[in-house]
C-alpha cells in the first residue's frame, strides 16, 4: 500500500505497487480526496483510470454528503457467476453455436426484448414496479415511454459481457457483467444535473464540476438515495434474470447441466451506507468491490485473459474493498487507433468471440496485465477460483 497525501491535505492509500497510474487520473484522485466530506481517506485500486469526476476504481468514504457522479449513471453495475457440472472434455470443438444462440436469446447494446420474457415478469411485477412508481411520482422527469422491465434481462454494451469459462478443475461457469441498464443511466443522469444545480444555488465552487455533491438529511439527498438503492436492485435483477436464461440455453446443448452452487453476483458501482473505524458512512465503490472478510466476488480479466472468484479478506484500510478487473490502460478511442484486427485476433486466440472492428475497443491489450493488478492487491483479497474464458459475447 501507498499513503500520499493530497493538495489539500486529504490522505489517499493506493494498492497499486507495480501497476502504472496514468497523470489525469492521479490529478481526479488528489481532486476527490481533497473534498472536505471524505472519512479518513480514499482508497485507491490497482485497476483505478481516468472517470468522469472521480476515478473508476476508487473508493469515496463519505459523511454528511454523495457525489452522484461518482456513484456514475451504471448505478449498479457488477459481475454474476456460477459453476456448473459440465467438464471441459465434454465441449464441442466448435462454440460457435453456442455463441449464436446466446446472442439471439438475450439483447446487447441498447436493444430491449420485443416482449417481457416471463423470467422478466416475475422480477418485475412487485415490489420493483411499485417502488418506482414511488420514485416517478416525485420526480416526473424520470417517466419513460417503455417499460424497465423489458430491459430485465439483457446486456448492454461498452464493457459488458457474457462468458462462459473453465475453472482449474476444467469445470464450465457462467460469468456475466452488467448494471441497470437505460433506466440506471436515466437515474444517474438526472440526479448528476440536480447536484450541479444545487452547486450553482449554493454558489459552491469544485474543482470538477462533476464533483458536485447531496447533503445529507435533504429531500433531494433522500430522493437519490431511494433511487439509487432502487437501481442496483434492478441491476442484480438484471443478472440473475440473465444467468437463469443463459442456464436455460446450455441445457439445449448439456440436457444434463445443474448449477453446483450458488452463484456469486456482486456490485462494483454503487454507494451504501456501513459502518467503517466504529463510524457510520457512505461508502461509494466506482470500479470496486465490497472484500469483508469471508465476502465472495469476481475480478474478471479482459476478454484474451483470465479472471478470478476472490475472497475478502476485510482490510480495514481499503473499506473491505477490492478492484473490480483489470482497468482500462487507455481509452477507447486510442485503442481502435493504437491495435489492429489481426492484433486483436492473436490477443483472442482460443476464445470463441467476435474478431471485428466493432469490438476492438475491448481488446485485451487495452486493459492493465490483471496479474499484476491481482499482486498488487494480495492484502485485500485471496483468489479461491482461476477462470479462463473460451466463449465471449461482448456488448
Amino acid at each position: 500500500m501507498i499513503t500520499e497525501r493530497g493538495r489539500q491535505g486529504g490522505q489517499i492509500r493506493m494498492w497499486t505497487e507495480g501497476v502504472p497510474v496514468e497523470p489525469h487520473a492521479r490529478e481526479q484522485i488528489h481532486n476527490i480526496a481533497g473534498l472536505p466530506f471524505i472519512y479518513r481517506h480514499v482508497a485507491v485500486m490497482p485497476d483505478v483510470h481516468l472517470g468522469k469526476g472521480a476515478t473508476v476504481g476508487t473508493v469515496l468514504p463519505t459523511q454528511g454528503a454523495i457525489v452522484p457522479a461518482a456513484v456514475g449513471v451504471d448505478i449498479g453495475c457488477g459481475m454474476a457467476a456460477v459453476r456448473t457440472n459440465i467438464e471441459a472434455g465434454r465441449l464441442p470443438d466448435e462454440l460457435k453455436a453456442i455463441r449464436l444462440r446466446m446472442e439471439e436469446l438475450i439483447p446487447v447494446g441498447a436493444a430491449s426484448h420485443r416482449t417481457v420474457p416471463r423470467h422478466a415478469e416475475r422480477r418485475w411485477y412487485g415490489k420493483l414496479k411499485t417502488r418506482f412508481e414511488r420514485i416517478q411520482e416525485k420526480h416526473p422527469a424520470l417517466q419513460v415511454k417503455s417499460s424497465p422491465a423489458e430491459q430485465i434481462g439483457t446486456l448492454g454494451g461498452g464493457n459488458h459481457f457474457e462468458e462462459l469459462c473453465l475453472d482449474e478443475e476444467g469445470m464450465l461457469w457462467i460469468m456475466l457483467h452488467s448494471g441497470s441498464r437505460n433506466i440506471g443511466n436515466r437515474i444517474g443522469t438526472h440526479f448528476i444535473a440536480l447536484a450541479k444545480r444545487e452547486m450553482e444555488k449554493q454558489s459552491i465552487r469544485l474543482p470538477d464540476r462533476d464533483l458536485a455533491f447531496l447533503t445529507e438529511h435533504t429531500a433531494l439527498f433522500n430522493d437519490y438515495v431511494e433511487a439509487v438503492g432502487w437501481a442496483q436492485d434492478y441491476a442484480r435483477a438484471n443478472r440473475d434474470a440473465m444467468l437463469e436464461a443463459i442456464a436455460r440455453l446450455l441445457q439445449e446443448f448439456f440436457p444434463d447441466l445443474e448449477l453446483t452452487a450458488e452463484a456469486v453476483n456482486c456490485h462494483h458501482n454503487y454507494v451504501e451506507k456501513e459502518t467503517h473505524f466504529g463510524a457510520s458512512i457512505w461508502v461509494t465503490r466506482k470500479g470496486a468491490v465490497r472484500a469483508r472478510e469471508g465476502d465472495l466476488g469476481i475480478i474478471p480479466g479482459s476478454m484474451g485473459a483470465r479472471s478470478f472468484i476472490v475472497r475478502g479478506k476485510g482490510n480495514p484500510e481499503s473499506f473491505c474493498s477490492c478492484s473490480h478487473g483489470a482497468g482500462r490502460v487507455m481509452s477507447r478511442t486510442e485503442a481502435k487507433r493504437s491495435f489492429t484486427l489481426e492484433d486483436h485476433r492473436l490477443a483472442t486466440d482460443g476464445v470463441e468471440c467476435r474478431k471485428d472492428e466493432g469490438v476492438i475497443d475491448e481488446t485485451p491489450r487495452a486493459y492493465k496485465d490483471i496479474d499484476a493488478v491481482m499482486a498488487a492487491q494480495a492484502d485485500l483479497i485471496e483468489v479461491v477460483h482461476t477462470l479462463k474464458q473460451v466463449l465471449c459475447v461482448k456488448g
